[in-house]
């Protein structure tokens, strides 16, 4: 829509707006919606009024008799869509494969639940297995045996990925992956079921069918490319021929046949600029979808006459795709307010019309926008002079402090708010942030950097920190802390098949200054030490669905011991994991944390206190500490409304909670303290997006003490807001 209305914005108002529009909304002149006022500053109308226009403008396009004859009437769309109209999203049904006349396989995918293989016989569904994760739905099926590819991180770079292809097993609902570390897309059985056809595509762009052993996934051969084609959704069509949907390198799309030897190229179709997809071949056949106008529909084309067939349409469809083939049944997928849905009919010839000069008909619609295809003002590269230019080294250093985003992280008891950079290599990254520690409530500003290109990353900064708080003779005691670190971190992630799984280990040194604040002077030495944090960090979690507020299952686990190794004596270790479960409903989440923190008796001085101390007590940091915690997270409502254009707002949640926390120290005596500090109480978040971008939680807390607050102030009652105001 937003380049739609682009084009008409061009038409109506020249050339030249846009570059208005943008140059005072970059400039930020007016300062609150500044591209808004600019809008309205150049096209004399309101903001909204400008919108409208717009997609009006292509309402009434498409209600007028210039595509008439490819949507049919809008009388007929309206009738057929009617229930349609107050119904939200249900689920997408893609890619149907049949196994027999009165069987699909396809892959249902749903806002509540992950995408998943389902069989349907007479219209009864039954889940396969879950899906594991892809960048896309596609798969092929063939006797019992489905093949699709699945996304794999690299287990150490972030800049690389694979895609390896997997086979699942209807039967027996097991899965296995038959490649590794390799670039296949749209893989497709033989029809003997012993070979596998796939496209490999290269970091490079370079563009390949390869064929592949279907058991042990070993590469057989790699069919030539001589032409130079981008294949995509290649299938087997004959002994020793594939067919796919190529494009040239002027853009331009094709249904060609390939020998799969020699690589020599036989093309169905004259090369147009209308996007072709998802061929299937039924005997001499081959089905596909193609744009033609504005819809997308289904052709066939009859390999031993060059017959060119579309599928007459039925009254109110928009458009159709991936379509799947029999000799009695044809199904396809269509584009519904619900959702993709899957349609059938029975193939016979009577729901087809052959096209007399055999083009897909109906050419790239223009909707009468003359703008996009004046070169003189509109099209930039028809000024640019082509020349070669030279080859020079690229500076590593260049825009090395390149700050871009203000992104704020919270890991309840630290709350950050951090400005991000990254170099234009993404070789370096860089961070000047602010904290705030719940449990001592102090403030720390921050500047680090990591370089990335090595193994491992290295780390190092600077921190400053404004009123540490501590526990000393029954009252608090303040100073504040600089320091200056490196350190070395080893990431990894071993996520595979259906779970996403991390680990990072790493080692920093810190060197660090305490500066007392009066009037505890007197009573403390500044101090200069040297410590090391070492930390092991692992987590461990399923796919998570759009709606699902945490994963149903899953773990983090986390590790942390410093020591001090010159200047004075100290240590202190921190475990603590979480653990998800499901809930009673399917969007609901019980979740597990738990924690167990020790310091030396003998410390002289205290490290930050990262415990995650009961929910509405004054936290201290006590000599042995540890904690369990039970959340209950369940939805309350899906606003899915906006305000002011700035703020959006997803999703309200709840969480019912109850902490324990048991703590030991020694009073100055030498006896010891014990104590227990227990809350229940409820939280409301807020699930947003602000400026269409940053996903930002904030909510309210209510704590009821069933302790006393020994540490803090009296009343069992707490309410808290999660987000730190003092952010903004």
């Amino acid at each position: 829509l937003g380049y739609m209305e682009v084009a008409y914005v061009r038409e109506k108002y020249g050339d030249d707006f846009w570059k208005k529009v943008t140059h005072d909304a970059a400039a930020f002149n007016g300062l609150f919606y500044p591209m808004q006022k600019a809008i309205k500053k150049y096209s004399g109308i309101s903001f909204t009024q400008f919108r409208s226009d717009g997609l009006n403008y292509f309402k009434d396009q498409f209600n007028s008799g210039n595509y008439q004859s490819i949507i049919q009437s809008p009388d007929s769309y309206r009738d057929t869509h009617s229930l349609m109209k107050n119904q939200h999203f249900i689920a997408s049904q893609e890619y149907p494969a049949y196994v027999n006349d009165n069987t699909l396989i396809y892959v249902k995918s749903t806002y509540d639940n992950l995408p998943q293989f389902v069989i349907n016989t007479a219209g009864k569904e039954k889940k396969i297995n879950v899906r594991s994760v892809s960048i896309d739905n596609y798969f092929d099926y063939h006797n019992g045996k489905i093949v699709y590819a699945s996304y794999r991180p690299d287990l150490r770079w972030t800049y690389r990925d694979y895609s390896e292809l997997r086979v699942l097993d209807i039967n027996s609902a097991t899965e296995r992956r038959l490649t590794k570390n390799t670039k296949y897309f749209s893989p497709a059985f033989s029809t003997d079921g012993n070979s596998i056809v796939a496209v490999q595509v290269s970091p490079s762009g370079k563009n390949e069918l390869h064929l592949l052993n279907a058991v042990t996934g070993k590469l057989i051969s790699v069919v030539p490319n001589k032409e130079r084609l981008f294949f995509t959704y290649p299938k087997f069509y004959d002994d020793g021929k594939l067919v796919a949907a190529v494009r040239n390198a002027q853009g331009k799309m094709s249904l060609a046949i390939t020998d799969s030897k020699t690589g020599k190229v036989s093309y169905l179709l004259p090369f147009s600029y209308q996007p072709i997809a998802f061929p299937v071949v039924q005997g001499d056949t081959i089905y596909f979808s193609a744009t033609s106008g504005i819809n997308d529909r289904l052709f066939a084309v009859v390999v031993a006459t060059g017959k060119l067939l579309a599928l007459k349409k039925s009254p109110g469809t928009i458009s159709e795709y991936e379509p799947a083939v029999t000799a009695g049944k044809l199904a396809w997928v269509e584009f519904t307010a619900l959702g993709y849905t899957i349609h059938q009919a029975n193939n016979n010839a009577t729901n087809w019309t052959t096209l007399p000069d055999n083009n897909i008909p109906g050419g790239l619609p223009d909707f009468k926008i003359s703008a996009l295809k004046r070169d003189s003002s509109s099209d930039l590269l028809a000024t640019i002079t082509a020349k070669p230019l030279p080859v020079t080294t690229y500076n590593k250093a260049h825009n090395l402090f390149n700050f871009h985003s203000l992104i704020p992280n919270f890991n309840d008891p630290n709350y950050t708010l951090s400005l991000e950079g990254e170099n234009v290599l993404n070789t370096f990254q860089s961070q000047l942030s602010f904290n705030y520690n719940r449990n001592e409530g102090y403030k720390q500003l921050g500047l680090n950097a990591i370089y990335g290109a090595l193994f491992p990353f290295i780390s190092g900064g600077a921190d400053y920190t404004l009123d540490r708080r501590g526990y000393y003779k029954g009252s608090n005691i303040y100073w504040n802390e600089s320091d200056i670190h490196t350190g070395l971190e080893l990431p990894l992630n071993f996520s595979n098949g259906k779970q996403l799984t991390g680990l990072s280990i790493g080692t920093d040194t810190y060197y660090k200054r305490s500066t007392f604040q009066q009037p505890y002077r007197s009573l403390f030495s500044d101090q200069n030490y040297t410590y090391l944090n070492n930390y092991i960090t692992f987590t461990n979690h399923i796919q998570q669905a759009r709606k699902n507020i945490y994963p149903r299952l899953g773990e983090a686990i986390s590790l942390n011991y410093k020591t001090a190794v010159a200047g004075t004596n100290a240590n202190q270790f921190l475990a603590s994991g979480t653990f998800y479960l499901p809930g009673l409903f399917i969007n609901h989440n019980l979740v597990i944390n738990a924690a167990h923190q020790q310091k030396g008796a003998d410390n002289v001085v205290d490290f930050s206190n990262d415990f995650p101390f009961s929910r509405g007590y004054t936290a201290e940091n006590l000599h042995n500490m540890n904690k369990i915690g039970v959340n209950y997270h369940f939805p309350i409502a899906y606003p899915d409304a906006g305000a002011a254009n700035t703020v959006y707002f997803l999703r309200i949640r709840g969480n019912v909670f109850y902490d324990y926390t048991h703590a030991t120290d020694f009073y100055t005596n030498g006896t010891i303290f014990k104590g227990d500090f227990r809350s229940t109480g409820g939280e409301v978040f807020f699930d947003t997006k602000w400026f269409n971008q940053q996903a930002l939680t904030f909510g309210i807390r209510y704590s009821y003490l069933l302790d006393n607050d020994i540490f803090g102030g009296s009343g069992r009652n707490r309410i808290e807001i999660v987000l730190p105001v003092s952010f903004f």
